[in-house]
């Protein structure tokens, strides 16, 4: 289980995990961690780690013994690293309009059924919404800082985009897919003979309705028992290993337009329609440089923000009291 999370990935954590940090404390108050003379208290580190805690749960895992030591200082380290970057923001003359920041929260608000549920969510996580905003400043004050001094002045040139691409073929190599819809009349794989013989007589009855030329979507809509009959049935594009064994196999010895016989499953028996088959194919180049460049300028600004933050941190007065 990967409970810790890189520090780029800390750094720019979801909303939620934003969210549910406390301000900068006072000096008085018990202290995690104090950087350059700002406080980061005990009470704003234990919110941080019942996020990372909470979410954990609701995954149905939990965070062995082992495993917490290594999550503290985590988020200890993260805590720190976001501290540093916004005083750096500060001193690079980083102003963010106020305009940004509503439209930041609009983009929350949006998140929640009502407005009632917004705050009672900020009610729960004893926050007033100027403390909300104040958290959305933040994040977007370092965002920017990290675009001015790190992402602005990356460039992957077109060669370097080209040999990473002749270098790994293996990475643009797609294997063959198939569109299809199907019709599902369940039955148990333990169900009893009279069970699967009245599941099976509703197959053939919706296969002959298919036969004498019905239209599949709807016959999908009409009669599955499965999941996709509300999109008749629609099952979209597929690779080999996503479907259970006796319906791929169905599936990738069709063509386009073809209807199969009933195919029995530990589901119940299917009628399967393909709509269009995609062989195996290399991406060609021109297809993903665009979002190559992107990815290989990501990955170069995250090793460059991590030099970056490494060289903050050692120019400022750190103290950890955990």
């Amino acid at each position: 289980m990967k409970l810790a999370k890189s520090k780029m990935s800390l750094l720019f954590a979801t909303f939620f995990i934003c969210l549910f940090m406390s301000l900068a404390a006072s000096a008085q108050m018990e202290k995690a961690a104090e950087i350059n003379g700002v406080v980061i208290s005990k009470e704003q580190f234990n919110k941080e780690l019942n996020i990372h805690l909470d979410r954990v749960a609701r995954q149905g895992r939990q965070v062995a013994d082992d495993q917490l030591a290594a999550l503290k200082k985590d988020i200890l380290e993260g805590l720190i690293e976001r501290e540093v970057l916004y005083q750096a923001s500060q001193k690079a003359g980083i102003k963010i309009d106020e305009q940004k920041i509503d439209e930041q929260l609009a983009a929350i608000k949006k998140r929640f059924p009502s407005e009632d549920e917004y705050k009672t969510a900020l009610g729960k996580m004893k926050l007033t919404e100027n403390e909300v905003k104040l958290q959305i400043l933040r994040g977007l004050a370092i965002r920017a800082l990290i675009e001015q001094q790190i992402s602005s002045k990356i460039v992957v040139t077109e060669a370097e985009t080209k040999a990473y691409y002749d270098g790994n073929p293996q990475m643009f190599k797609q294997p063959a897919q198939v569109k299809a819809s199907h019709i599902l009349i369940k039955v148990d794989a333990g169900a009893d003979d009279a069970t699967k013989a009245e599941a099976r007589k509703k197959i053939e009855t919706v296969q002959q309705k298919v036969k004498a030329g019905g239209d599949f979507a709807e016959l999908a809509k009409e009669y599955s028992e499965g999941p996709s009959n509300t999109r008749g049935g629609d099952l979209g594009f597929f690779r080999r290993g996503q479907m259970v064994k006796p319906f791929e196999d169905a599936a990738f010895t069709m063509k386009a337009d073809e209807v199969s016989d009933i195919v029995e499953t530990r589901f119940g028996y299917h009628i399967i329609k393909v709509y269009e088959v995609k062989p195996a194919q290399t991406l060609a180049y021109g297809d993903v440089k665009d979002k190559l460049n992107q990815r290989m300028k990501q990955e170069k600004v995250e090793k460059d923000a991590g030099q970056y933050i490494g060289q903050l941190k050692k120019d400022a007065k750190i103290e950890k009291y955990l």
